[in-house]
């Protein structure tokens, strides 16, 4: 008999799905002896990280759903583990698996400063706000020991050039003595990512993220330190997490944040099978309701890409969302998440660096 997924605890996804581009497939078969026999648990799947030297690291995009066009991600994969996340598929370019791998086999862009700082030095150069943390966190639990956003944060200061982070991590409050400075020049704005309020569900939804509780506490530190924080309640999950959506909001008006957005859930290539394998393990009572609301913001479909639709659903239920985040955002006078204007005016190409230091 074929193994059954179960959770492991620390994990999001329960299974190791093969990528949309492998040529090679694999059945695992239990043949009675390792748990009838030997009696031992699976072990649990440890997180490996493999050093990367990348020959670029600023990526362009030009979706009209998307409010930057410049982007670095310091990390391929992300140990989070959120089981909703976009990013997943994304691991199958590395011919590794949307599932477990991409939360245990990482990648990190080691020479990502040395790269950025070669990017920014060229002639025809012209800024404009990056993001940081578009696809993978930039701040999961791996960037403690890498410190490579720390590294490019160094880089853009010292530029004077401005960016934005996305992150569900408190660890961002770590680099407060290059964000506030930055911020003080208009260069910097940063997202704190709470979909929930419910700390055993986001344990299971996002089980290596901060705590909800905890990033709350991130958005005050950053607020009180003068940096410029919003709040992303995303993604929403029908009949799962949308009933958080104005206590989230709420909460995090009172903690200072002073702007809001939101995203409903994607489910884009191999992470339709994945998320409904969560849902069955962790939500088997809800699974079918979840996904035929789901449906519902998609047309019909578990997922569809149109621009227009993608990021915020169609129909009755989205409708709904729609209205319910307008009213929390004008009872807290949120602004919107893209009206900040960084300043691109105090760039200055980052100096080359010289063996023998700076003489003055």
């Amino acid at each position: 008999m074929a193994d059954l997924p179960h959770a492991f605890k620390g994990r999001g996804a329960a299974s190791n799905p093969e990528g949309r581009f492998e040529s090679i497939r694999h059945h695992a078969e239990d043949d009675g002896w390792q748990h009838a026999v030997l009696d031992e648990e699976q072990p649990r799947p440890r997180t490996e990280v493999t050093e990367k030297h990348a020959r670029s690291v600023i990526t362009h995009n030009d979706s009209p759903d998307i409010a930057f066009s410049s982007a670095i991600n310091p990390y391929r994969g992300c140990e989070h583990g959120c089981i909703y996340c976009f990013a997943r598929p994304s691991h199958s370019y590395l011919n590794l698996s949307p599932g477990l791998d991409f939360e245990t086999k990482l990648r990190a862009k080691s020479n990502l400063a040395e790269v950025l700082r070669a990017e920014l030095s060229k002639p025809r150069y012209v800024p404009s706000p990056i993001n940081i943390g578009s696809n993978t966190d930039p701040y999961q639990p791996i960037e403690k020991t890498w410190r490579i956003t720390r590294a490019a944060l160094e880089v853009l200061a010292e530029c004077h050039h401005p960016c934005t982070l996305v992150t569900k991590n408190a660890l961002v409050e770590r680099d407060l003595d290059i964000l506030a400075p930055m911020a003080r020049e208009g260069l910097v704005q940063v997202f704190i990512s709470v979909n929930s309020l419910d700390n055993h569900l986001a344990a299971k939804l996002e089980p290596r993220a901060s705590a909800p509780h905890r990033r709350l506490k991130a958005i005050r530190t950053l607020a009180e330190a003068g940096v410029p924080v919003g709040v992303l309640v995303a993604p929403i999950i029908p009949a799962l997490n949308d009933r958080d959506m104005e206590a989230v909001l709420d909460q995090a008006a009172a903690a200072g944040a002073s702007c809001a957005g939101y995203t409903v859930l994607r489910l884009p290539y191999e992470l339709k099978a994945l998320f409904r394998e969560w849902l069955s393990l962790h939500a088997p009572q809800r699974a079918e309701h979840v996904m035929s609301l789901v449906q519902q913001l998609n047309g019909g479909k578990d997922y569809d890409s149109n621009f227009a639709t993608r990021m915020r659903g169609q129909g009755v239920f989205a409708e709904l969302l729609k209205r319910r985040f307008e009213v929390a955002c004008r009872r807290h006078h949120f602004g919107r998440a893209r009206e900040l204007q960084l300043s691109t005016s105090r760039f200055v190409p980052p100096r080359k660096l010289s063996p023998q230091g700076e003489l003055f």
